[in-house]
């Protein structure tokens, strides 16, 4: 009895000492982003995509000025935090990025196959990102508030959430395996519950972001790419179906959160 006794406390001491190196991780690592936020390099992605959107490109040698981003054409304070949202022009529901390609083809003449078809990383794709990460950063501190009113907003809702909980791929993996419930890490990173608001600055409220691992600007589509690829999924293409509605589920479910975008991460 005695020594069951002691074999207990050994274990219960063990996972005390854990659970504290885990906590002690997780502060040195919030530690480390604090004190690189105020040279956080997604500002220089900032300022190449303010340029981008001023500057006269593509065939018809037109700014992005007259963009539509949902609030009406030019208006980019504010817009981020309400997106994905449903656009009538398109009769579609779009993210930024989606409906950033819409407008470099309208109005600037781009060819938004090719586009969509560039890869993470090159030419336009750049340019893609670099504009979301600035029109992100308009709206650096507001609340999001994403429609979920339209018909097809709340269609795009219910597929993003059987998506979300879908398993399957060798591991048997879902969105919800990691994000799912609350309390759960993966290399000593707090893994968010992305079926409520996970709170300010969580989860959907912090992408576009710049990855410290890989000197990377990801926007959402991208971290929602390396996400089925981790899961042994296929990669979705590049504005599918799939991708938006994920995001709507999610930014639907981060209503009222603080958006900290360009935020910085592991």
């Amino acid at each position: 009895m005695k020594k069951r006794m002691l074999i207990l406390g050994a274990t219960l001491g063990m996972a005390a000492s854990g659970a504290m190196a885990q906590d002690s991780a997780a502060a040195g690592i919030a530690k480390f982003r604090e004190m690189l936020a105020d040279g956080n390099p997604a500002e220089l992605f900032e300022m190449k995509g303010e340029e981008l959107w001023k500057q006269k490109r593509g065939p018809k040698k037109v700014s992005l000025e007259q963009c539509d981003l949902g609030l009406g054409p030019g208006v980019v304070k504010g817009a981020f935090v309400q997106l994905p949202k449903y656009f009538a022009d398109t009769k579609r529901v779009q993210d930024l990025e989606t409906r950033l390609v819409t407008c470099m083809e309208t109005l600037q003449g781009f060819n938004a196959a090719e586009l969509m078809n560039t890869p993470y990383g090159k030419g336009e794709m750049n340019t893609i990102t670099a504009l979301a990460t600035w029109i992100g950063g308009e709206s650096k501190g507001m609340r999001f508030k994403v429609s979920n009113a339209h018909a097809q907003e709340q269609a795009m809702y219910e597929v993003g959430k059987r998506l979300f909980f879908y398993r399957a791929g060798p591991h048997d993996f879902s969105c919800a395996t990691c994000h799912g419930a609350d309390d759960k890490r993966i290399r000593l990173q707090d893994l968010p519950n992305l079926t409520k608001n996970p709170g300010d600055g969580v989860g959907f409220a912090a992408w576009p972001a710049y990855r410290i691992s890989n000197a990377q600007m990801w926007p959402m589509q991208k971290r929602l790419n390396d996400c089925y690829r981790q899961q042994r999924f296929p990669e979705p293409k590049w504005g599918s179906d799939a991708t938006i509605a994920l995001s709507v589920y999610m930014g639907v479910n981060a209503n009222g959160a603080e958006s900290i975008v360009p935020a910085l991460k592991r």
